[in-house]
């Protein structure tokens, strides 16, 4: 599998996995089996290099399980994310101001068993906050040795600029997928965003790159899998992987089965012609 510098210096493949559905129902609370979560989460430390979650998944479930399964990490980089509370009726709320960041990051170290986070992510800006004054947050936290890399999430090309003159930026997750490109919250214009981390060797982090199973829409897609006797998601996680050499895709899963065949759509290798039609 190809690989990729978070960074400029985290290497990792290029194919993750996504930490998200290792929750509850709806990302609230425990999973119905702890110990198949836990399993999954073993199986994806063997498979990947990078494992992505967030302080509001669960909420604080999915680091926990992390943190109590896998530390102390060998060979996988953990990337959270901060600045998003999951509310018992299923609301997801922006939190950025730097007070909330800060106590965010404490709780993030501790549920995870680390010093230090590889890749620490500004979940989403909140419209009540200066976005700036988050990123100076995360920039201060950086400095402080808490944070190795940050990333920014759900941004516009003129809030990754503005995140860009506080701070490093090591990578940019956004709703990205064969079905779903033009993204971008703000401006409309997904394509935009990652052109802006193909030219400044940005990692791009696509979430939801299944489309959360809804791939109907995509034409040509079955016709394609049948050739490869793949599945039309493993097709569709080769089209991320071809579609940039900085795309991180980091598809979820609550069963190893269906991880090991996310990890196998690193071997496929799509045409020329296959990848146009997708595209």
């Amino acid at each position: 599998m190809d690989t990729f510098d978070i960074g400029g210096e985290l290497t990792v493949r290029r194919l993750g996995f996504g930490a998200m559905r290792i929750t509850g129902e709806d990302i609230i609370g425990e999973p119905d089996d702890v110990e198949a979560a836990r399993e999954v989460l073993r199986e994806a430390a063997d498979r990947v290099d990078l494992i992505d979650t967030a302080d509001s998944y669960g909420p604080g479930v999915s680091e926990r399980l992390i943190g109590e399964t896998l530390a102390p990490y060998d060979d996988v980089a953990v990337a959270t994310k901060g600045g998003l509370l999951r509310s018992p009726d299923g609301e997801w709320i922006p939190r950025g101001d730097p007070e909330y960041l800060r106590n965010a990051l404490l709780c993030s170290l501790d549920r995870l068993r680390v010093d230090t986070i590889d890749l620490y992510q500004h979940h989403r800006p909140d419209p009540e906050v200066d976005f700036e004054e988050s990123i100076t947050t995360l920039a201060e936290l950086k400095d402080d040795g808490f944070i190795d890399h940050v990333g920014v999430s759900n941004v516009s090309v003129e809030q990754l600029e503005t995140a860009r003159d506080h701070v490093e930026v090591a990578t940019v997750q956004n709703h990205y997928n064969v079905e779903t490109r033009d993204t971008d919250r703000v401006d409309g214009d997904g394509r935009r965003v990652l052109e802006a981390c193909e030219a400044n060797d940005i990692g791009f982090i696509p979430y939801f790159p299944l489309a959360a199973g809804d791939l109907d829409s995509v034409e040509g897609l079955d016709d394609i899998a049948e050739a490869h006797d793949a599945t039309r998601q493993q097709i569709a996680l080769a089209w991320l992987l071809e579609r940039s050499p900085v795309m991180l895709p980091i598809p979820g899963t609550s069963s190893v089965e269906h991880l090991n065949e996310n990890v196998a759509a690193a071997d496929i290798d799509l045409t020329d012609e296959e990848i146009a039609r997708l595209t």
